[in-house]
């Protein structure tokens, strides 16, 4: 396999059709999420995900495989230009601000009884929830929990260190509970 992904990234510096398709066929449906996860618009997603490859062909050449997979670097590259394009936005939105909100007193418990509800209510509340965070938070939340990515690669896409990935997934986790509570008090 990693024989094949250095045969990948020769053609991808040589600029080779085949190789950018291959890349799209492995890679194109995972970056995409990301994207649609970050990026709320569809015709915004295919936009940004057209950016995302572009900048992955150009900057092959700097891609270094002893810092991260490719998988993980073209992740960071989604990142940062999902985060880009929300940051541009002309259209301010509202997120919950967690100033407000004791963080600090939710217990673990608390957390875990609701987390790990397998329940049809409980997934469609914490989608709901999802809804309310800012652009960098649920992009931690979608590559920990849905791309089932490390904390060291958050920290590598993000720019950040394990332990800040690890402290922001906890009280990004602490602020969904709130949001939870606050749309099921709603009801």
């Amino acid at each position: 396999m990693e024989k094949d992904i250095d045969k990948l990234i020769q053609g991808l510096c040589q600029q080779d059709g085949q190789a950018q398709r291959c890349v799209l066929q492995l890679y194109g449906e995972m970056i995409f999420g990301q994207i649609a996860r970050i990026v709320a618009c569809y015709e915004d997603v295919e936009e940004v995900y057209q950016d995302v490859f572009v900048k992955v062909f150009r900057n092959i050449r700097s891609y270094d495989s002893s810092q991260a997979s490719l998988a993980t670097w073209m992740s960071r590259i989604a990142y940062h230009e999902s985060l880009n394009f929300v940051r541009h936005q002309r259209e301010p939105i509202v997120y919950v601000d967690d100033r407000d909100i004791d963080l600090e007193s939710i217990q673990d418990e608390e957390l875990a009884q609701v987390f790990q509800q397998q329940d049809e209510q409980t997934i469609l509340m914490i989608e709901m929830a999802l809804e309310h965070l800012p652009p960098y938070e649920l992009a931690l939340i979608t590559m920990f929990y849905f791309d089932d990515m490390s904390i060291k690669d958050i920290a590598y896409t993000t720019d950040s260190t394990p332990s800040t990935v690890a402290s922001r997934l906890s009280r990004t986790r602490r602020k969904l509970y709130r949001i939870i509570q606050s749309l099921d008090y709603e009801r």
